[in-house]
């Protein structure tokens, strides 16, 4: 029998955890499908949008208070406690950063119809849909190697925004002479 099973089966099988963290991978795929569509959305589309993710940011925030209620109300977790802590932490970060970008784009009234803002959205989503191929593998730990495959794609995702963050403030400080867009747009940092 390999370790890997062994562990497993000794493993407590409480699914709340999982269940939990799927939820908050469903709401950010919301929110970042929401955030994809604010460059196309007229000002009161742009207006219901940004509520939109404003309410799914709550609802993943109660989501992540149940994980820190269950975490502080269970004795055996499926996985080390503070991992677990760190999963929730990072999703529920996250979603605040999409839920402020969106924020931003609206307070400032900034126009998100460069290459690059559209880019770093699409980024976003594609991440997301990763993360939460990651978390449906959590629950079962037979299959170490696509996690590593999946845990890789979201390096690469990162290392992707980089870049395009990069060629955007440099086309940013190129090619804005507007100081008040150029300002705005610096804001959404």
């Amino acid at each position: 029998m390999k370790i890997d099973r062994l562990i497993q089966i000794l493993l407590p099988h409480d699914e709340k955890f999982y269940m939990l963290f799927e939820e908050s991978t469903r709401l950010l795929l919301k929110a970042s499908i929401a955030l994809k569509k604010i460059p196309d959305a007229d000002a009161p589309t742009t207006h219901s949008l940004v509520k939109e993710i404003e309410d799914l940011e709550h609802q993943a925030d109660e989501v992540t208070h149940k994980i820190y209620g269950e975490l502080n109300a269970t004795f055996v977790t499926p996985f080390d406690r503070e991992d677990i802590h760190a999963l929730a932490s990072s999703l529920d970060d996250i979603m605040d950063f999409i839920n402020g970008s969106a924020s931003r784009l609206s307070l400032y009234n900034v126009k998100a119809d460069s290459q690059y803002m559209r880019k770093l959205m699409a980024i976003i989503e594609s991440q997301v849909e990763v993360i939460g191929k990651g978390i449906s593998y959590l629950r079962d730990f037979k299959d170490s190697n696509t996690l590593q495959e999946i845990l890789k794609k979201i390096n690469e995702f990162e290392n992707e925004a980089d870049s395009v963050f990069e060629l955007a403030v440099a086309d940013l400080f190129e090619n804005e002479k507007d100081v008040i867009a150029l300002i705005r747009k610096s804001l959404l940092d």
